[in-house]
């Protein structure tokens, strides 16, 4: 099957949206890929080359704010949002049940689309999605490091950014300015870190009734919940050579480790 791009003309909270996707017909239920905050649809893409995905049908898009999405206010977008796009885009392609893939900010959003409705997700591989306040070391910048104007905000985090010791930091802060909106960064920073201080997120995360896989760099192997994942069926996937983005550090590891995990799930080959 061809990839094919398209902009979907939505309306989400009153509010117009065209969004950019990437997709591909084919057997068996959809992978739905969110991606994190300073990244887009791209980072996914890859899939149509991996002969493990070969036949299997994908979802990407460019969230609010980021990449080629358009939305007429950029200061309404946040973490729930977010929530209810992914709801709609899913919708608009009759995506009953899916496989959900979120990274960072994206894995945030899957948990929360997850936990509204478990019956739509076959199975959740959360790349270093929020669940503790531990995790908001790029989002609670926002209050560490406070600036009246947007711009000048994400000029200074991309620079802070740039100069962090993870991998492929560097390389992720170099497009950070061409892939975000500054007038959307508040609102999705402010949201990110209120979830992850109050929003109860192990639990719900925890609770949820699929198999799950929470894919880290193994710079990131001292989070201090892992242990308490594994102890709770979660299956844990550290990526070699990699930090916060194993999709630009070891994307040859993260696409085995994903591939692995969507093809053991029950009814993963199925035509939905």
């Amino acid at each position: 099957m061809a990839v094919t791009n398209e902009r979907l003309d939505l309306r989400v909270d009153g509010m117009d949206l065209g969004v950019a996707v990437v997709r591909r017909e084919g057997a068996g239920a959809p992978v739905v890929f969110l991606h994190g905050f300073g990244s887009t649809k791209e980072d996914y893409a890859d899939i149509a080359l991996h002969p493990a995905f070969a036949g299997r049908p994908f979802l990407a898009y460019d969230a609010p704010g980021c990449g080629e999405t358009t939305c007429e206010d950029l200061g309404r977008i946040s973490i729930p949002f977010l929530v209810r796009t992914a709801r709609a885009v899913l919708a608009r392609h009759g995506i009953e049940r899916c496989h959900l893939v979120g990274h960072s900010m994206g894995g945030l959003t899957a948990l929360l689309l997850a936990h509204h409705e478990p019956d739509r997700v076959l199975s959740f591989v959360d790349i270093e999605g929020n669940l503790a306040p531990e995790d908001c070391f790029l989002s609670r910048q926002i209050v560490t490091h406070p600036s009246e104007d947007p711009e000048h905000f994400v000029a200074d985090f991309t620079e802070r950014v740039r100069r962090s010791p993870q991998f492929s930091s560097a390389l992720y802060a170099a497009s950070v300015r061409h892939k975000v909106r500054p007038g959307a960064v508040r609102g999705i920073f402010e949201s990110m870190v209120d979830l992850s201080d109050h929003g109860d997120l192990m639990t719900k995360f925890l609770s949820l009734p699929f198999p799950r896989m929470f894919l880290y760099g193994e710079q990131n192997s001292t989070l201090s919940y892992l242990t308490k994942l594994a102890a709770n069926d979660v299956e844990l996937a550290e990526i070699p050579h990699s930090g916060h983005w194993p999709m630009y550090s070891n994307a040859v590891a993260m696409w085995e480790r994903i591939a692995d995990f969507t093809s053991q799930v029950p009814g993963s080959t199925e035509r939905l």
